[in-house]
């Protein structure tokens, strides 16, 4: 876990709705230290008093003196329910607000937290989704501070009313087809009449599953840094010398390390079963959410599903502008204006030969692709460089002709082949 920021200098950015929790958060933190405050209100725009609730909220700040930020969002589906979409929509808004440095102060308590628990036990999460909310963590460009999760949502209620605070009751919490609003409103209730302290015990639970989480990933990232390789690989030996159940939580913290959408719940399954025990050299992959895992040469490659450049596109480019490919990608020659004669881009075809720097006899493309260790992959994504007669100049920017190789040191000018997904 990353070491704790200390608060002083430092400013808040409350998450203000103008509900009783966010309410008597901000009212705390006033009363605390005003001085470094500042609230911002997410304005979705899916209820009709979505103003009169952002007025409220902008009511109550000028009379604590707080400088209120008022962001309107447009929410979006994406294939995600509506409070899901909601809360995407909300926490890139804060990411969007929140200042280097800055600490955004949200209002989850401890009944959220049991909630929270019980939703991911349902949907049957490991350890570290049972870990629920952490009270610290680093958010965008800087952290994310939970201080109430150790209230009870009745402390909360008792504190308004002491300090005569008022708030808005959003209807939509009353929607009971829910499933957090369900457990609050039935569950949780119909729970506490055996348990009394069914939402103590659960947010205990959460915040142990949340030391053995800690306790795994220092491990975890002992064994990832064991298994890495250079240019982000994975040692596919390394691997399955590790026990199943460490192997798994270091092949998703390596995708989430990768920058690549969260792995499905049959990815490690399918990694184990058609990856790891492939041969090196053969076509296997398990592919999901627009990413790709490879084995290829003994090593395990994460990125980007590869996009092949088009078997018949072509283009003459002179160099003076960025070259943007159909696959994404892009070509760019830096330090010289352009070349002298146009080049011709386009993709493999299959039996191109090339003259290398310092040879005197051409070599097929084929062979110096696997020669270099281009995975087969990063081959058809590949685009090549031909001059107005037919000979091959480059392929990509690694492999180059002795005439271009010389033509670029005599300028000081280098090719650049930048893939989305390098």
């Amino acid at each position: 876990m990353s070491a704790l920021p200390d608060l002083v200098g430092r400013t808040l950015l409350v998450g203000y709705s103008g509900g009783l929790d966010s309410t008597v958060l901000l009212h705390k933190l006033v009363v605390s230290n005003p001085a470094r405050l500042r609230a911002i209100h997410v304005h979705h725009g899916l209820h009709a008093d979505a103003d009169a609730w952002a007025a409220h909220c902008q009511r109550s700040c000028d009379s604590l003196g707080i400088e209120l930020i008022v962001e309107r969002v447009q929410v979006e589906g994406n294939g995600l329910g509506r409070e899901a979409a909601a809360r995407v929509a909300r926490h890139a808004a804060f990411a969007h607000v929140l200042r280097d440095g800055e600490v955004l102060a949200l209002a989850h308590h401890r009944d959220d937290q049991a909630e929270t628990f019980l939703l991911r036990a349902l949907r049957g999460s490991s350890v570290d989704g049972l870990a629920a909310m952490r009270p610290w963590r680093v958010y965008a460009n800087g952290w994310l501070w939970r201080p109430l999760l150790e209230t009870s949502r009745d402390a909360l209620r008792e504190y308004a009313g002491e300090h005569d605070l008022s708030w808005i009751e959003d209807p939509g919490n009353e929607d009971a087809s829910l499933d957090r609003n369900f457990l609050r409103m039935q569950l949780m209730p119909l729970l506490r009449t055996r348990w009394p302290q069914a939402d103590a015990a659960f947010a205990r639970s959460a915040a142990l599953s949340a030391e053995a989480s800690d306790l795994l990933d220092t491990g975890d990232h002992i064994a990832l840094a064991s298994a890495s390789n250079d240019g982000g690989t994975l040692a596919v030996d390394a691997l399955q010398a590790l026990p199943a159940a460490r192997r798994a939580r270091v092949l998703r913290r390596w995708v989430a390390q990768r920058g690549l959408p969260p792995l499905p719940a049959n990815g490690v399954a399918s990694i184990e079963g058609d990856l790891l025990g492939a041969s090196t050299d053969g076509e296997a992959r398990f592919e999901w959410a627009g990413a790709c895992i490879q084995h290829w040469h003994g090593q395990l490659h994460a990125q980007l599903a590869p996009v092949p450049m088009p078997g018949d596109w072509t283009q003459e480019w002179d160099g003076s502008e960025i070259l943007q490919l159909p696959t994404g990608a892009k070509f760019e020659l830096t330090g010289a204006a352009r070349f002298d004669t146009p080049l011709r881009v386009h993709a493999r075809q299959g039996g191109e030969r090339i003259l290398l720097p310092g040879r005197t006899h051409h070599h097929a493309l084929k062979h110096v692709l696997q020669d270099r260790g281009i995975p087969p992959w990063r081959r058809s994504e590949m685009p090549l460089l031909t001059d107005v007669g037919g000979v091959l100049q480059a392929a990509g920017d690694s492999i180059l002709s002795g005439s271009l190789d010389a033509w670029l040191q005599a300028r000081g000018a280098r090719l650049h082949w930048r893939a989305p997904a390098w």
